[in-house]
């Protein structure tokens, strides 16, 4: 969707929103309104027990500037800017196939802060997001026409402020294009191709290939691909906007399983078709990573996506087999269906070897078992270290990408013990999300800080969220980026 700033509300630019902070209806004029105009306003909102809450619309045909025009008050509740992301969304929800092809947001005598401001554009750039591309009989009815949003009434600075959303939204569209992409479009291979635009930005980009992870050692992630056609590729994105400041790079691990079939260890076929997205964690590395190079963030960091296509065939791993990892630790695998941790245990051996970060944060579709205890509400969050558990879970609220820690100790990480091997992939039912945890510590060198977070139940909504349709999220490309921005940007 096209953003564009004027210094005043255009007359003839479409629908008109107002924004009205809660209780905001009840004294004063809103900017850029007559006396008479907001007496009618005051009306309608009173007629529709308007008050202003965060998200709730009203919507009104009057003549305004001379002409007839769809005009909505748009509720901005506190200010606060997640109220505000939320009032953007609405209004994009409500206009995106209304007919109306132009949006003017007046902030005429509000006063949002810069945050507020840019989250509520933010909030109607985001819902306004399609994936139509296979959608070739569309009623002409549901086909989006909202394309162009006008800031009216905004500071001068606001156009330059808006620069570092727009490259944040990028990162969390290009995220969301990966997830949505069906298996038969989007594996390994493709899913490199889909990412060498990232060079553009300042990315340097390496990939390695099956014979390279082989003589590596990688027998854990290679195992998980052993039945599919298509080969496993380990994608590496290194951004260094410190100009060699940082020496050590934050590194950023997602589990990239294009397609998951649950292995010998079959998955049940209703709703297998959702396993399309079991890369989601190695999508959101590829937007944060767009993100962060696309605003010019001034930090150091890195990106590996281990990606694989679990599938059942001749060739597969069987459950009981054994392998070996790059770390040299053996790994008995119980049930080929929990694989993500197969792939992650080499993609972290990897960049722990290369990089030597000090700070590593991984992203997986891991469990079944965090759906379970979470819904769709958070996601959890695994950690060795508190003060990247504050950190990543302060980034989470502010960026609207919602964390919820759970615990890591020895107790769970005996049920991981196998009799044959060193470790296990799987352990007892009971705390399952945990488990698979405690099975990537064992993977992390000593004095790393590490977190884990667990996605599986944010990437993909069966029903609209704030900020998106039905269908990706574009979950962790925010949270991401707004942990960087609070405690690495500029840091030698």
């Amino acid at each position: 969707m096209n953003v564009e700033f004027l210094p005043h509300r255009p007359t003839n630019a479409g629908a008109l929103a107002l924004m009205v902070s809660k209780g905001g209806m009840a004294g004063g004029v809103l900017g850029g309104v007559t006396l008479d105009e907001m007496s009618t306003l005051r009306t309608v909102a009173a007629a529709q027990r308007f008050e202003g809450e965060a998200g709730s619309l009203v919507e009104h045909f009057m003549t305004i500037d001379g002409a007839l025009r769809r005009v909505l008050l748009a509720g901005i509740g506190t200010q606060s800017p997640q109220d505000c992301e939320k009032a953007g969304a609405a209004l994009t929800a409500k206009l995106l196939t209304s007919g109306e092809s132009t949006l003017t947001l007046d902030f005429t005598g509000t006063a949002l802060s810069a945050e507020a401001r840019d989250r509520l554009i933010m909030g109607a750039v985001l819902r306004g997001w399609r994936h139509d591309v296979y959608r070739t009989k569309l009623p002409e009815k549901q086909k989006p026409t909202l394309k162009t949003l006008v800031v009216a009434g905004a500071p001068e600075t606001a156009a330059h402020d808006w620069a570092a959303c727009a490259a944040r939204i990028a990162g969390v569209e290009h995220t969301r294009s990966l997830v949505t992409e069906p298996a038969n479009v989007l594996y390994p291979e493709s899913f490199v191709e889909r990412c060498a635009p990232l060079a553009d930005l300042g990315i340097t980009l390496k990939v390695l290939d099956e014979a390279e992870m082989a003589a590596l050692g990688m027998g854990a992630l290679l195992g998980v691909s052993l039945g599919s056609a298509r080969p496993p590729r380990l994608l590496v994105m290194e951004y260094d906007g410190s100009n060699g400041a940082q020496t050590k790079p934050v590194a950023f691990v997602g589990k990239g399983v294009t397609f998951d079939t649950g292995g010998i260890s079959l998955k049940q076929p209703a709703g297998m078709e959702d396993m399309k997205w079991d890369m989601g964690g190695a999508g959101a590395v590829a937007g944060a990573m767009m993100a962060l190079a696309g605003r010019k963030a001034k930090a150091h960091v890195v990106g590996v996506c281990g990606l694989v296509e679990n599938m059942p065939d001749g060739k597969a791993q069987r459950p009981g087999d054994v392998v070996t990892s790059m770390s040299g630790q053996t790994i008995e695998v119980i049930n080929t269906d929990a694989e993500g941790r197969l792939v992650l245990c080499d993609a972290l051996t990897w960049v722990q070897r290369t990089y030597q970060p000090e700070v590593i944060v991984d992203l997986a579709t891991l469990t079944g078992a965090i759906i379970i205890s979470l819904g769709h509400e958070y996601a959890g969050l695994f950690t060795n270290d508190d003060g990247l558990a504050a950190q990543l879970t302060a980034a989470g609220a502010a960026a609207g990408d919602p964390l919820w820690r759970f615990p890591l100790n020895d107790g769970y990480n005996k049920l991981i013990d196998s009799p044959i091997a060193d470790i296990k992939n799987v352990g007892p039912r009971e705390g399952g999300s945990i488990t698979a945890a405690q099975f990537l510590q064992r993977f992390i060198d000593p004095g790393v800080k590490w977190a884990h977070l667990d996605i599986a139940g944010m990437v993909w909504a069966s029903k609209p969220g704030a900020v998106w349709d039905k269908g990706a999220t574009g979950f962790g490309v925010r949270l991401l980026d707004r942990f960087i921005a609070d405690h690495f940007e500029g840091a030698a």
